[in-house]
């Protein structure tokens, strides 16, 4: 097991003594900070975070919770450091990725040369469920479909990174990736005096910037906006959180119109056109006219508004489908594809259980697998199977025995470790990372960090906040 922060075997409850194995060479720094630490104030200040957070309002609500209770995404406080040469590897290979992404739903909305070449089944494409037929022939502003993508990516050694998983619909996240940053510079401004930390707290101001950038075919200063399904969503405070930092407003379906071909917002002291909506609202509740009739969340009208050219939707309705796991095992052939070189990030090995020698194999070996739903998201529906009782392994192969295409499966890797600070010292504990990108006409920008996430308990691999995994601060040395 790779551990990124010590050059040897990290125990649970070492503590940051000065005993055990030497830091690699970004931690260095840190770990000698560490050594001069008092491991009991520096767990009285874990819980002024956690009060810090608590005070702020930076909470979650876990879907299907029995008591519905908010809750906060548990802070640890020793930082992921990433040297600046890891960085730009990484750096180029999102980049490599996201354009990719891009390409593909350009193409699969218009000509669709991809599934015309035999690379990427028709079948998965149109028999999607995230496929939008009422996009084909349409060009967003700017050519931009994914406004913002998350890019999950893991570790397994020193030089050795797969992407988990890519994030295309409403990737969440950023807010915790931003006060994550400013709780560390608040408790421990002396770290950041002896390391050169790339500055993230300039995200919402880039992310106004693409934003407009990619109005600018249709106009010049747009009215912005955050379309939110409201206070019950699970990522609220992220929503709040962004209007407010780029000083946009915060709507929700019931506050806007579509009058005359236009999108307006209507507020006690009247109407104002909108021009662009960062809707964090899934597809099929943006509009109850084109989508689910059902929907009490979206505006009747915009998908047409949107269609006309009068507002910009982002992300792209429609774009959920670059996300989709199955879609996700042709990425080393859809990025070879549009971008003429081989993948620079590594994909892991995935098996389509709906192709019937895949599910043959996966079947029998289910307890070394990790088994995912192909439109899946949240650490939910998914098996790990090394973790897994004799009963959830049988559960789960009659699950994919009756809707195979549902799933698909991957090898449990070993993924990298960092200290965590736990009532008993530093222990270590797995963990991903979710890079922000933005897009526009100018360029594609990865945000130096992004958000790391933390499996809490001891061996776990699953790091989402909805199944108790927690965050770090993630640290990109400068050159």
């Amino acid at each position: 097991m790779f551990d990124e922060m010590l050059d040897g075997p990290v125990l649970d409850g070492s503590g940051p003594d000065g005993s055990g194995p030497e830091a690699r060479e970004p931690y260095r720094a840190l770990l000698a900070w560490l050594h001069d630490q008092d491991f009991r104030k520096l767990s009285k200040q874990s819980l002024q975070a956690e009060e810090l957070f608590r005070r702020i309002g930076i909470t979650f609500n876990v879907y299907g919770g029995r008591d519905g209770e908010e809750r906060i995404i548990p802070f640890d406080l020793i930082p992921r450091i990433i040297a600046a040469s890891e960085w730009r590897r990484l750096e180029r290979g999102i980049v490599q990725r996201v354009a990719a992404i891009n390409a593909f739903l350009a193409d699969i909305y218009h000509r669709q040369e991809i599934i015309r070449a035999g690379i990427v089944p028709s079948a998965l494409v149109h028999g999607n469920k995230a496929f939008m037929p009422q996009m084909c022939g349409f060009t967003p502003p700017g050519n931009v479909y994914t406004h913002v993508v998350g890019v999950d990516i893991v570790r397994t050694g020193p030089d050795d990174f797969y992407v988990l998983e890519d994030n295309a619909r409403v990737p969440s996240g950023v807010s915790y990736m931003i006060e994550n940053r400013a709780t560390m510079l608040q408790m421990f401004p002396e770290l950041f005096a002896s390391h050169r930390v790339q500055p993230v707290s300039d995200y919402p101001k880039q992310l106004f910037r693409s934003l407009a950038g990619c109005a600018r075919s249709f106009i010049d200063n747009p009215n912005i906006a955050v379309l939110t399904p409201g206070i019950h969503n699970s990522a609220y405070y992220e929503h709040s959180f962004l209007a407010d930092e780029m000083g946009v407003d915060l709507l929700q379906g019931s506050d806007l119109e579509v009058r005359d071909g236009r999108v307006i917002i209507r507020t006690t002291e009247g109407t104002a056109p909108v021009d662009v909506i960062y809707r964090r609202i899934d597809d099929e509740f943006l509009d109850p006219l084109s989508f689910n009739p059902d929907s009490v969340l979206g505006t009747p009208g915009l998908f047409d508004a949107y269609r006309s050219g009068a507002v910009m939707l982002a992300n792209a309705p429609g774009a959920g489908i670059a996300d989709d796991k199955a879609i996700y095992s042709y990425m080393p052939e859809i990025i070879e594809f549009y971008m003429g070189e081989k993948p620079l990030l590594d994909n892991i090995p995935t098996w389509r259980c709906s192709e019937p020698d895949n599910l043959a194999y996966v079947l029998a070996h289910l307890s070394e697998l990790v088994v995912k739903e192909v439109h899946g998201s949240g650490g939910y529906g998914m098996l790990v199977g090394p973790a897994a009782s004799k009963r959830e392994l049988a559960a789960f192969t009659r699950k994919l025995k009756a809707s195979p295409a549902s799933y698909v499966a991957q090898p449990t890797l070993s993924l990298s470790t960092v200290p965590v600070l736990t009532r008993s010292g530093l222990a270590p504990r797995h963990v991903d990372l979710r890079p922000f990108v933005l897009v526009s006409p100018e360029g594609i920008r990865v945000t130096p960090g992004g958000l790391t996430r933390v499996a809490l308990r001891k061996g776990s691999l699953v790091v989402n906040s909805s199944q108790g995994g927690g965050t770090k601060d993630t640290w990109v040395l400068e050159a």
